[in-house]
């Protein structure tokens, strides 16, 4: 009977896991981009991707543990300078950030430069309109000034749309921030695709959009019962990989 990991070795095989379905999904951008979980027990630190692997190279040993300064503590190799700024900003300043998972995805990066962002069009873009916030796009996320005005940006919201640039999700297990950032880019993809058709699109009424805002909120909100912090998602996707990517538990 093989032995239940640590909480720390579990947070390390989320991540892995979270790397391996992000490459499964098409959404990487070959070396750029990060995905983080917080120590378990501990504030101060967190465990990130390496820079120089490949999301289906990642394993729950290739990863990182960093300071909130992005001082490697355990592991060998070396963190984007972005992922410093970003991650380290949030998982300081925000409670619930246990995980937060950043893209820069086709379809989000589309959406993220459209001047009106996502739209209201569509049931899986209503299931995340009223968890998402907009961050300006400042240039490459390299100056630690910037950490004050994407959190000020951010606010209570678990879902960013950092414009000219991506996507972001926060969750407070890598669960919870995996399916966030799933159904905020579907929402992106079916938006593209609508307006591709090259046909009119068919708006929905204000009091449809703020009953549906409503109904989101009861099925994905912070309470949910139905969908209850992704964790039925979760289970699956790990199956999923179980069956295609075992080796991202070495």
């Amino acid at each position: 009977m093989s032995q239940a990991p640590t909480p720390q070795q579990a947070a390390r095989l989320d991540l892995a896991a979270a790397c391996r379905l992000i490459a499964h999904f098409g959404w990487t951008d070959l070396l750029a981009t990060h995905v983080s979980i917080r120590v378990p027990g501990r504030h101060d630190r967190y465990l990130i991707n390496p820079l120089g692997l490949l999301y289906d190279e990642v394993t729950a040993s290739s990863i990182l543990e960093v300071d909130l300064d992005g001082r490697v503590v355990a592991g060998d190799g070396d963190v984007n300078p972005a992922g410093i700024v970003i991650h380290g900003a949030i998982h300081a300043a925000v409670p619930e950030a246990a995980a937060v998972v950043h893209l820069h995805s086709r379809e989000g990066v589309a959406v993220a430069t459209q001047q009106d962002g996502l739209l209201p069009l569509t049931q899986m873009s209503l299931m995340v309109l009223g968890q998402l916030a907009y961050h300006d796009f400042h240039g490459v996320v390299l100056d630690e000034d910037e950490r004050g005005t994407l959190l000020a940006a951010m606010g209570n919201k678990p879902l960013l749309m950092l414009r000219n640039h991506g996507t972001l999700a926060v969750g407070r297990d890598m669960a919870e921030a995996f399916s966030r950032i799933w159904r905020l880019e579907r929402a992106c993809r079916f938006q593209l695709a609508a307006q591709s058709a090259g046909v009119p699109l068919q708006p929905l009424p204000d009091a449809v959009i703020a009953r549906t805002l409503q109904q989101a909120e009861l099925i994905y909100g912070r309470q949910a019962s139905f969908f209850p912090s992704g964790r039925r998602e979760w289970a699956a996707l790990l199956r999923l990989l179980d069956r295609q990517s075992p080796d991202y538990r070495l």
